[in-house]
């Protein structure tokens, strides 16, 4: 009965999608935005030699090189006019939503609904142009620094080469950040997580290939390979069934009375996600830990001795790098949780205002401290999540040597974005099937109609 059930499931949603001509539009546009965002990863910036630079990302891939080249989808190892990616917009954005929490001024703007949300949209955009201007700056100067085994990355260094690559990046950027917000009001939704996702997921060909490549040679053994393919796939798992987990409370709603009409009060549940951060404690974890590693390479590795020994202690795989990257992976999920994603203080305020209360929990502010209780709970298993599966890949990098990222940020946007978009577009065959359901209504009532004013006609 249940297989039953879910194959007549299946072919009504393979019929609807089929029918669904408004949803083909919006995918066909996703893919063809997402098919332009991948041929400018391939646009190089003039003046760049590309094996100089080659040669510098084999030398410092596990800095913060790699990172911003895998959000970047191999366009910043290659330097092209996509080299900045879509960081400088994430960046402007989460400053924007942590100056909501901050600042009366931005929370005001919060609150004012979707005319405030357009003007803090407007900051974000503003203060993304601000960020790539700088980042495509220390670019330049970064590039014209840095030299290879055989000779200077930049053909001809000078002045114009900086305002060339200032100019190019930093309209790269703009370019993806106009993209990613058409891709989420004519595509299927989510667009900046779409570019970043297409990115990640067109290295894997490659890191795959090359793993076996180690493979074949005798670097790895086969043993080595298939067992970190079986934890890829129980990490991926792990991760949806993390992602999907919520504590759900009960929320009682009491009789009313409309007019001579009396109604039972009603009941509801308030889903509480187990990771209400998302990826945003590990990219900020990463950032941090990764900054002696970005100030060594900006400044050509001429650093001292109390860099020297930071960059040695609070190198990848050590000890006191582990511990560090654990607890900014905490600290960033309860301050970005209690401050952005869910303030206990306003669920609790419009819960009151709904006349809407948890069964024996007064409203207000005790209310609000059982929500706080309950959050704090729930961010202990959500932060030791997050902390497992973004030290897994440093682990097996460090002790096996496996060449590609494993797990970590990369697989928590793969998975997260994957999900979204199933859900966008499951909702997009629900719509349809709704409209399609509306219009029959309305046929079969025109029919009737006619049907009853047939005989006063004649």
């Amino acid at each position: 009965m249940a297989s039953a059930a879910e194959s007549l499931a299946s072919n009504l949603s393979l019929s609807a999608f089929s029918k669904a001509t408004e949803l083909k539009s919006r995918l066909l546009f996703t893919v063809l935005a997402l098919i332009v965002y991948r041929v400018g990863t391939y646009i190089p910036v003039p003046g760049v030699d590309p094996v100089m630079l080659g040669d510098i990302f084999r030398q410092h891939a596990g800095g913060i090189l790699g990172m911003f080249d895998m959000f970047s989808g191999g366009a910043l190892k290659r330097m092209t006019v996509f080299a900045l990616g879509v960081m400088p917009y994430i960046t402007a954005s989460i400053i924007v939503q942590l100056l909501t929490a901050i600042l009366p001024q931005f929370e005001a703007l919060k609150k004012e609904g979707q005319q405030g949300q357009v003007t803090l949209n407007q900051y974000s955009r503003y203060l993304t142009v601000v960020f790539a201007v700088f980042q495509s700056l220390g670019v330049g100067f970064w590039l014209e620094n840095m030299g290879g085994s055989q000779g200077s990355v930049v053909t001809i260094p000078s002045v114009y080469f900086l305002v060339m690559t200032v100019a190019t990046l930093t309209c790269g950027t703009v370019f993806l950040m106009w993209l990613g917000e058409q891709i989420t009001s004519r595509g299927i939704g989510n667009g900046i997580s779409l570019i970043i996702l297409s990115g990640i997921v067109a290295q894997l060909p490659s890191a795959i290939a090359g793993t076996l490549e180690l493979g074949r040679q005798g670097a790895l053994s086969t043993g080595l390979i298939l067992a970190v393919l079986l934890m890829a796939v129980a990490v991926i798992a792990f991760i949806v069934f993390m992602e999907r987990a919520q504590r759900r409370l009960l929320i009682q709603y009491p009789k009313r009375q409309v007019g001579n009409r009396m109604f039972e009060g009603q009941s509801s549940h308030l889903p509480l996600k187990l990771n209400t951060s998302g990826v945003i404690p590990p990219i900020f974890a990463s950032s941090l830990l990764l900054l002696p590693t970005t100030i060594s390479t900006f400044s050509g590795n001429q650093t001292g001795p109390i860099m020297s020994t930071i960059l040695a202690y609070f190198g990848p795989g050590q000890p006191f790098y582990l511990l560090f990257f654990t607890v900014m992976i905490v600290f960033f999920t309860f301050f970005y949780t209690h401050n952005v994603a869910f303030k206990v203080e306003d669920v609790a305020s419009n819960l009151k205002n709904q006349n809407g209360f948890v069964p024996g929990i007064r409203p207000g502010k005790k209310t609000e401290e059982y929500f706080t209780y309950v959050m704090n709970r729930i961010l202990v298993i959500g932060a030791a999540y997050l902390a497992f599966v973004c030290l897994l890949p440093e682990i097996l990098r460090h002790q096996f040597s496996i060449p590609f990222y494993f797990g970590g940020t990369s697989v928590l946007i793969v998975v997260s974005v994957a999900m979204d978009t199933v859900s966008q577009i499951q909702s997009h065959l629900l719509a349809h099937q709704y409209e399609g359901l509306i219009e029959r209504s309305q046929l079969r009532g025109k029919k009737r109609t006619g049907q009853r004013k047939a005989p006063t006609r004649r």
